[in-house]
């Protein structure tokens, strides 16, 4: 997927960092899915035709929310995230004027109950000026025509066909519309007597279910996907699947726990490459990419191509321009190098798993039987978990131990500033943990032995291990308060030692 933004950065502390827990970074995510939406979804399904030989169909979906009736959305764009896709030629005409409308169950709720009011509220601008132009038209062309005469609207796409034809046939007793496909609407003058018997007609195109199929749009394809039960496929995707949640099923909850199970419901089997290729490069001299285009390109370079078992993926001849010319940052292109990483990740795994040669043609189970491992693992960015795991508990990720800073003869010092200090050595994240003191995260162990030897010592903002029962605010004001506790104790049991004796 293409967003408007992926994080938003008002306020800064939206941003992810190492001490978020999976729901702390849910909830920051969440926030920045309701601000941003999609721009633009890539699909591409690849089909084990035989042997081991799978033909990719690979397409890509420009998605614009839909603005049928009373449904409207607000969304806010990134000018990083709008600068970053430019360069990659993305065609925000096309998303903008073409974009295939979509909506989430509640918002298919209420235009449900909009429609069965009858009521033909428009909200968009554009939509009522095309309304008006259509229906000064059909009103001066109707004051003249006989029964039975027609004319045709030109120009009318998408909503705009139904909502011009509802407008019509609710300000006008003697009228019957009829589309004709090619953005055309053909308008008939009848009788009262007609009309009747038209609106009973099973054959018209402006029935209820007819019109939510159109509002649906894209919808109706993720609803397919749904139902499917295939695996599903990502790279780093976490704010994919929270937005295919919030866009195209229902609003992000407010739970964590209750996002997961919602997830796990649709797509019992999610598979990150993410994941999966950061467990290879542990354990291979491969080079440390996460690009996704680097990722596939170190595993064309690593695997045999003269190996009968690797996996043989081929374009279909209809989708063949991804063969020709590499696309990256366009979503059906991304998609196609996604599951290819797939491929080629599952047959390194099987050939590592198998003491003898691999099979002439690996079966796809075999490839998932090598991938159980990773099965509903979602790649989780700088926190307090590597993955989220869709289908069970997330299980904490082993960090270097954390650093406290001293401050020292610095008043006033604030996160920012302490950031500022150590990030020309590494790169940590910050968090006060009193009036002077402040911990710091990092997720690379040659970080942490390069600020512990050159700040051990530092006059101002001298650098130690973090140890929970020492530097705790709160285990030490439970060790302040059980001193005090103790303290009085002693004091109450040699006074009232005292006064016994002197009685």
């Amino acid at each position: 997927m293409e967003f408007t933004g992926l994080y938003s950065t008002s306020p800064q502390i939206n941003e992810p960092s190492l001490f978020d827990s999976p729901e702390e970074r849910y909830s920051k995510a969440r926030q920045s899915v309701q601000h941003f939406t999609v721009t633009q979804l890539g699909l591409a399904i690849f089909s084990n035709e035989n042997s081991n030989q799978y033909v990719v169909h690979s397409y890509n979906f420009f998605v614009f929310p839909s603005t049928f009736g009373v449904t409207d959305v607000e969304f806010a764009l990134s000018a990083s995230s709008i600068q970053f896709l430019s360069h990659y030629g993305f065609d925000y005409n096309k998303f903008l004027k073409d974009g295939i409308p979509y909506m989430n169950e509640v918002q298919e709720k209420m235009l449900s109950q909009h429609l069965l009011a009858g009521s033909c509220r428009v909200s968009s601008a554009l939509d009522r000026d095309v309304l008006k132009k259509a229906i000064d038209e059909v009103t001066c062309w109707i004051a003249a025509a006989e029964e039975e005469e027609t004319m045709i609207l030109q120009d009318l796409s998408g909503h705009r066909m139904f909502e011009v034809q509802l407008v019509l046939r609710e300000a006008l007793q003697n009228v019957w519309t009829q589309p004709l496909g090619d953005k055309k609407v053909m308008v008939k003058k009848v009788s009262p007597q007609q009309r009747r018997l038209l609106e009973n007609s099973p054959y018209d195109y402006c029935q209820k279910e007819l019109i939510l199929l159109s509002a649906r749009g894209f919808t109706n394809l993720f609803q397919t996907f749904v139902k499917a039960k295939k695996p599903l496929v990502g790279h780093n995707m976490l704010m994919d699947l929270m937005h295919l949640h919030d866009k195209f099923y229902k609003p992000l909850p407010e739970s964590y726990e209750e996002f997961k199970r919602n997830i796990h419901n649709l797509f019992p089997v999610l598979i990150d490459t993410k994941t999966v290729t950061k467990s290879i490069w542990k354990k291979s001299p491969f080079p440390r990419v996460s690009n996704l285009l680097e990722v596939y390109m170190v595993l064309c370079s690593n695997l045999n191509p003269k190996d009968p078992a690797c996996p043989v993926i081929a374009l279909a001849s209809d989708c063949s321009r991804y063969a020709e010319k590499k696309s990256p940052h366009e979503a059906g292109y991304d998609a196609f190098l996604c599951g290819s990483v797939l491929l080629k990740s599952a047959h390194l795994l099987l050939c590592r798993s198998t003491v003898d040669a691999v099979e002439a043609d690996p079966s796809f189970s075999q490839y998932l039987t090598v991938l159980a491992e990773y099965l509903n693992k979602v790649n989780f960015i700088r926190g307090g978990v590597s993955s989220i795991n869709f289908s069970g508990e997330d299980a904490p990720c082993q960090y270097p131990p954390a650093l406290v800073v001293h401050v020292q003869g610095w008043p006033g010092l604030n996160e920012r500033q302490v950031y500022q200090e150590f990030r020309a050595h590494c790169r940590f994240d910050v968090r006060r943990l009193s009036k002077n003191q402040f911990i710091l995260l990092s997720n690379k162990f040659k970080h942490v032995k390069l600020v512990l030897r050159d700040y051990k010592h530092h006059p101002h903002l001298p650098v130690s291990i973090y140890r929970h029962w020492r530097h705790s605010p709160r285990v030490n004001c439970l060790l302040q308060v059980s001193g005090i506790v103790a303290l009085w104790s002693v004091l109450a049991f040699v006074l009232g030692g005292a006064s016994c004796c002197s009685f």
